[in-house]
């Protein structure tokens, strides 16, 4: 039920957009013929009506029926043209707040004025238009060339007290794969190989290695298994591996789902931390590192235990821990445990946003502190892993697919 009124909710709100986006249309196409004027408006209404018979068709009626490429693919449609008209309605919205002030002061200064009407410039009507049209066409970029535009980030990472042995050696993390979103498996094994080419003497996955099918890794465990390192390769779960988001037959088909999907990260011979802890020797040192199942705030399963990994830890000179929500950071581990370093994903750095030289900037920040890149507080830090893969949008704008290469570094 929950749903059904999200999902009215949603409908209702892009039904007005389009309403209000509406009027912009009629004053642009003024004046064409009024067969042409016809056409037109035919063509816009269409658009809307065809959106809201797909999603309900495919999130409500038949959601067992369609398969989740065919459903990713609907609903990332349906999200590049809403979203650019949202952003068309509130150019539309500022020039008209505008409008209204220029027009009252207009009459206030002009009494003898007060009969004529306010009125929209076709310019204004015409450049909101513009607006939602570059957005759909960035947007439509991101996903030809942002969404497998891998970029290798190398990250000087000081660590107080780290062992000698392993001063200087090299760490890899990726995050967030979403096999269930990928359309270029070609593209994704190329990535692969350019985090093989690092030679990283150890890996982190950080988490969601599905959208919400252990099948959906079908296509992608021959490339995913390539991914090994002298040191090993540590991995845990996300959000999305428990298989929350999609209904289930019986408690027992998810839970082996969740169960399938563990025994294809032992199968590619990573090792999953499921609130647990390893020692890594090298050279009479040890380095522990730490790995917890899921735990997020604002909604997300909170599966992971944080005091059933430190346990037998106190010997461990450095501790690094992979925890794939960043928000578990400041809600359990910065000022209250000794872990030295905290390797997340999940926020994808939204896939949408802007990165030039040291700034960056992402509507994601407003809900996370640590979206994306390394953080410190005090001698305690967090890695913010940018995602290799995407969900929903199947593209990215600006924050692009990230692999991390860190070299530890003691101080």
């Amino acid at each position: 039920m929950n749903r059904l009124i999200g999902l009215g909710i949603f409908i209702a709100i892009f039904l007005l957009v389009d309403f209000y986006l509406f009027q912009a249309v009629k004053t642009s196409i003024k004046g064409f013929s009024d067969q042409t004027q016809r056409t037109l408006k035919i063509v816009y209404w269409s658009i809307p009506i065809i959106s809201i018979l797909l999603t309900i068709a495919t999130f409500v009626l038949y959601p067992a029926y369609i398969s989740g490429k065919v459903r990713n693919l609907i609903f990332a449609s349906i999200f590049v043209i809403n979203i650019s008209k949202l952003l068309a309605a509130v150019f539309l919205l500022i020039a008209d707040f505008f409008n209204l002030i220029r027009h009252t002061v207009h009459k206030a200064v002009s009494p003898e004025t007060a009969d004529i009407k306010l009125t929209r410039s076709a310019f204004i009507a015409k450049s909101a238009l513009a607006v939602g049209g570059a957005h759909m066409g960035l947007m439509a970029y991101g996903i030809i060339s942002g969404a497998h535009d891998y970029r290798v980030r190398k990250v000087q990472l000081p660590i107080k007290g780290l062992p000698k042995s392993f001063d200087g050696m090299t760490l890899a993390q990726i995050s967030d794969v979403h096999s269930g979103s990928f359309f270029n498996k070609t593209a994704v094994q190329g990535g692969v190989e350019m985090l093989m080419a690092q030679k990283p003497d150890m890996v982190f996955f950080t988490g969601d290695l599905v959208n919400n099918e252990a099948k959906e890794f079908n296509d992608y465990f021959d490339i995913f298994k390539k991914i090994q390192a002298p040191l090993g390769v540590y991995s845990t779960l996300g959000n999305h591996d428990y298989g929350d988001y999609v209904p289930w037959d019986t408690p027992e088909l998810k839970a082996k789902n969740l169960q399938t999907l563990i025994t294809a990260h032992k199968m590619m011979g990573w090792n999953i931390m499921m609130d647990e802890n390893k020692a890594i020797k090298m050279g009479g040192d040890t380095l522990g590192v730490l790995g917890i199942q899921n735990w997020g705030l604002g909604g997300f399963v909170k599966k992971g235990d944080l005091n059933k990994a430190l346990q037998n830890t106190d010997q461990m000179a450095t501790k690094l821990l992979l925890s794939h929500d960043p928000s578990h950071w400041r809600a359990q581990v910065v000022g209250k445990t000794d872990i030295d370093v905290s390797f997340a994903g999940h926020t994808h750095g939204m896939q949408y946003g802007v990165e030039i030289g040291d700034f960056k900037w992402s509507p994601i920040q407003y809900k996370y502190k640590e979206w994306a890149g390394l953080y410190t507080e005090g001698e305690q830090k967090i890695y913010v892993n940018r995602g290799f893969g995407y969900l929903g949008f199947p593209g990215r704008i600006g924050i692009l697919p990230e692999i991390s290469i860190f070299t530890l570094k003691s101080v």
